[in-house]
């Protein structure tokens, strides 16, 4: 008798392992449809407004160069680019020690562009394709916004997201016409840094 329950028990575990080791990984466009959160980084194009307190005569705005960098009266070739605004305000400091006993640095930064990898690309039958500044919990309703909704011409039920997860590029589809014409709500996915927006034509 106890045997047969030891037997019956052995094989209740071997069915429990079997199906845990059938069960499939999660698919990699659930990470990809995960919203992330991330802190603005400076990129070419950026202006920053350095505000050193005590000392406005070092206090100016400077636009980001092509390179990355910024330079100021006492600052020469700093990188920005890639660091947020805080970063850069420590790394400011740390350049003024040298001319400025305990500079306070504050970092402000102006007319957003972000790195490449920061934008969000819109192409095809937008109404004004273009690259925009990847914000915090931006939308594909504020994207569609931003462009000016899609063309008469636009499959908008067609459209695709193209993102970058761990290195793979996936496609996502999206429902623009769902969204836009419908006010279907479920279809207003949350976008990512980097993501690229394919509003294909429609073909009659």
């Amino acid at each position: 008798m106890h045997l047969m329950k030891y037997v019956a028990a052995a094989g209740a575990a071997g069915c429990l392992l079997l199906l845990g080791g059938c069960a499939s990984p999660a698919a990699p466009s659930q990470a990809a449809l995960a919203p992330v959160n991330p802190d603005y980084l400076i990129g070419p194009g950026d202006s920053v407004n350095i505000i050193v307190w005590r000392n406005p005569e070092v206090s100016m705005s400077v636009p980001v160069r092509p390179d990355g960098k910024i330079t100021t009266p006492l600052v020469e070739d700093l990188p920005a680019a890639g660091k947020t605004s805080t970063q850069l305000a420590r790394d400011i400091e740390q350049a003024l020690a040298k001319f400025i006993q305990q500079p306070v640095v504050t970092v402000i930064v102006t007319n957003f562009v972000g790195n490449f990898n920061e934008q969000i690309r819109v192409i095809g039958q937008a109404a004004r394709p273009q690259a925009l500044p990847y914000r915090r919990d931006m939308s594909l309703m504020d994207v569609l916004i931003a462009v000016g909704g899609v063309t008469e011409f636009a499959a908008g039920n067609k459209a695709t997201i193209v993102r970058t997860v761990d290195g793979k590029q996936e496609k996502l589809p999206v429902r623009l016409d769902a969204l836009l014409k419908d006010g279907d709500i479920s279809a207003n996915v949350m976008m990512r840094p980097g993501d690229v927006l394919i509003v294909p034509e429609s073909f009659f």
